[in-house]
């Protein structure tokens, strides 16, 4: 299977110049399960499974099916080095990856083309593909996103007029907490070091609650918050009731807006 890489479209609001550094600057590492990205590869099992289920009930596809989302078209921003896109590319959906670091795309576009997959990597941010007509999209993804954006309000408004009717968008992100603050922010950068230092700045993080806020007005219906944390007696991360952390929220837009 061929596989496509876009060239770069130019760069809106919504990037933080020293964040996609920090990314990029060890883009070479995304595929390595015990590197600078480890922890984000005993993350993904729990945020894939979550994906799949809530796409499987949205779109009402076979689960028993080798391909059960064949004929839809997926959006994954920040995509990073493509270690979501790659699983839903093999579900079926023909997916369109977006990322603000050239070199996290390339490592991506790599990757993929060594599996044989075809997913169109993009050098882009949601505010280039609304800008260029790009679109609309059954299933986006913003997973680990918007807490690294400049403006999260413009940024969601920008990925809702992706979505397609009756679309569906998976949010991931971290609560603004004291315990996110103890443990996602000084525990995993500089006690843990499952991070490099300053990848996140916690003041950025949101809550759910305001989440909902910055969607006001927007047409969609929103559901969450979904808990996810790590257990460190068994190294893995599960679905919880604590969303004190991490957590997941869903977007769903009717099948004709109003």
């Amino acid at each position: 299977m061929s596989q496509t890489l876009s060239p770069p479209l130019p760069q809106a609001s919504s990037v933080v110049p020293d964040d996609v550094a920090r990314f990029t600057a060890i883009a070479d590492e995304w595929w390595d399960p015990s590197g600078k990205f480890a922890p984000l590869h005993r993350f993904n099992p729990v945020r894939l499974g979550f994906i799949r289920e809530q796409a499987l009930a949205r779109f009402g596809r076979d689960p028993k099916a080798r391909a059960p989302f064949e004929g839809l078209k997926l959006l994954d921003i920040g995509c990073g080095g493509g270690l979501v896109s790659e699983p839903m590319s093999r579900l079926g959906f023909a997916v369109t990856a977006v990322d603000a670091g050239e070199a996290n795309i390339a490592a991506a576009a790599a990757h993929a083309k060594a599996g044989g997959l075809s997913i169109d990597y993009r050098c882009a941010t949601a505010e280039a593909l609304l800008a260029e007509g790009a679109g609309p999209f059954d299933l986006i993804l913003n997973m680990e996103v918007i807490e690294h954006v400049a403006d999260p309000g413009a940024y969601l408004r920008s990925c809702v007029a992706l979505m397609a009717p009756g679309g569906l968008m998976v949010l991931a992100t971290l609560n603004r907490t004291l315990k996110a603050l103890a443990l996602a922010k000084f525990g995993a950068e500089y006690v843990l070091r499952w991070l490099p230092p300053e990848t996140h700045d916690w003041k950025k993080f949101l809550t759910p609650d305001e989440v909902r806020a910055l969607l006001y007005g927007e047409p969609v219906e929103i559901d969450g918050p979904f808990g996810v944390a790590f257990n460190p007696l068994t190294g893995r991360w599960s679905r919880s009731n604590d969303c004190d952390i991490n957590y997941m929220m869903t977007l769903t837009r009717a099948a004709a807006d109003s």
